[in-house]
């Protein structure tokens, strides 16, 4: 019997759509034709250059800046839950994307992020002249002010590339684009390892966040030459009524999305940032092997596009949530054992997790973006993607910062002989593992019509993909 599908709550937030070109896109794509609209490739490389500025930006390297700077696990957590509190401001932003445009909001905003990033690389620069303590707070209002722009400009991306691609194409678009971006950052990983070396000072400092605006202002030529799209509901509304909020949350197929990914933001929440600091601080790597050991989680965010690739489209994204989340717990539960002393610390090791870790972490944003985009009405898709951003801003923003005090905490009760139940960072992993089985287990009410169940989806693994070739090196008893 197919899933029941419960009729969605009456929203009524913008006055009828008209004709537009996501119509003929959509229509294109479903008489067959797999080519993607006109421009639509400059998003890709706008993908790979802003992945290179992001990731340095907000990622591995200003943490280890801040750690260079001696700052505890309270702030770390504060810096990397800055991103995805601030999208909060696209709760009151979003209702300006009609008027403004997506296109020229979310331009206005990286612009103005780009000189942020030009403003950030003069931070290491004061270390002659400002105290430790001082350029911390210094790094850290920079940080705000990059995070405020980019929450108020990035509720105009999603609508926009939901307008642009058609439904039949979102899959294998989603995993294009995640190639791209893990490109992006594996390549200025790269570059921050060369650039730090073992023995980092201010000045390499400089230069890593240097590098970032050079390629946050190449990627501004890339998002200029994205074509202009209409989404079917952004036709502006002169109706003074307020967006009824409280009936888009209730739309039962968009809760469930909603309650699972808030479940999972909770434990992935400043993790990349935490394991930056623990292999630092508790292992002992030197900032150059730390951001190596960080390049292979995008290595395993390019290998979706070979295992998965236009097999999200096949396959359904429920599948991939459950395959994804159940491996997670596997990774988390390694890296408590590797805290607690049960595994070594050895650089293939964590190698291999952090390629997991990254593995996951592309798996389950594409199949969650994916069912996303094909679960949300067209009338207020901008209102669904800005709560669904907030949502899950604020469990991914809180959650660092709830972790960081965790951290700092348990340092208190530190023994030996409990495994990873001895160490701050074994109680962390272990936490985050037991919260991991929790969204596993909410993935089950999501509804997905198209999915394949267990054992189609086994059928199809052992028989039409990439791992029967694998199958033949199995020995035979």
């Amino acid at each position: 019997m197919p899933p029941r599908t419960e009729p969605v709550p009456p929203v009524r937030l913008m006055s009828a759509p008209s004709p537009s070109p996501v119509n003929d896109a959509e229509s294109a794509a479903g008489s067959g034709n797999r080519t993607w609209p006109p421009g639509l490739r400059y998003a890709f490389g706008f993908a790979a250059l802003n992945a290179a500025s992001y990731q340095i930006a907000c990622g591995n390297p200003v943490i280890l800046y801040a750690r260079w700077l001696e700052a505890g696990a309270t702030v770390l957590g504060l810096i990397a839950g800055m991103v995805p509190l601030l999208n909060l401001l696209q709760i009151p932003a979003a209702r300006h994307v009609d008027r403004i445009g997506p296109k020229r909001m979310v331009l206005r905003g990286w612009t103005v992020r780009v000189a942020l990033v030009f403003l950030l690389a003069a931070v290491p620069l004061t270390g002659s002249f400002l105290e430790r303590s001082t350029r911390l707070a210094l790094l850290l209002s920079v940080l705000f002010a990059f995070n405020l722009v980019r929450g108020l400009s990035v509720c105009g991306w999603l609508p926009w590339i939901t307008a642009l691609v058609p439904a039949k194409l979102r899959g294998r678009y989603l995993a294009v684009e995640a190639a791209w971006v893990n490109g992006g950052g594996l390549a200025a990983f790269a570059m921050v390892a060369w650039l730090l070396g073992v023995q980092p000072s201010e000045m390499r400092f400089a230069l890593v966040f240097l590098f970032s605006a050079g390629c946050g202002t190449l990627s501004l030529a890339f998002l200029r030459r994205m074509p202009e799209a209409t989404p079917p509901e952004i036709v502006v509304s002169r109706s003074r009524q307020p967006v009824p909020w409280r009936a888009i949350a209730a739309h039962p197929p968009f809760r469930r999305i909603l309650r699972q990914s808030a479940c999972y933001q909770l434990a992935t929440g400043g993790l990349l940032a935490f394991t930056t600091a623990f292999l630092k601080t508790r292992l002992g790597f030197a900032e150059a092997h730390v951001m190596l050991l960080g390049a292979t989680t995008f290595v395993g965010g390019l290998s979706n596009v070979w295992l998965l690739g236009r097999w999200l489209d096949r396959i359904g994204s429920k599948p991939v949530l459950w395959m994804a989340q159940g491996m997670w717990v596997g990774v988390l539960g390694c890296f408590a054992a590797v805290a607690g002393g049960w595994l070594p610390p050895a650089g293939g090791l964590l190698a291999v997790l952090l390629f997991l870790a990254g593995l996951g972490l592309a798996a389950v944003q594409m199949s969650t973006l994916r069912l996303l985009m094909g679960t949300i009405p067209a009338m207020g898709r901008s209102h669904f993607f800005a709560l669904f951003s907030v949502v899950n801003g604020l469990a991914a923003g809180l959650a660092p910062i709830l972790w960081g005090l965790l951290i700092d905490a348990a340092r208190l009760i530190e023994t030996t002989g409990w495994g990873p139940l001895s160490h701050r960072y074994g109680l962390y992993y272990l936490a985050l593992a037991m919260v991991m089985i929790v969204a596993l287990f909410l993935t089950r009410p999501i509804e997905e019509p198209e999915s394949f169940d267990l054992e189609k989806l086994l059928r199809e693994l052992l028989t039409r993909s990439r791992l029967r070739a694998w199958l033949r090196f199995w020995p035979r008893v």
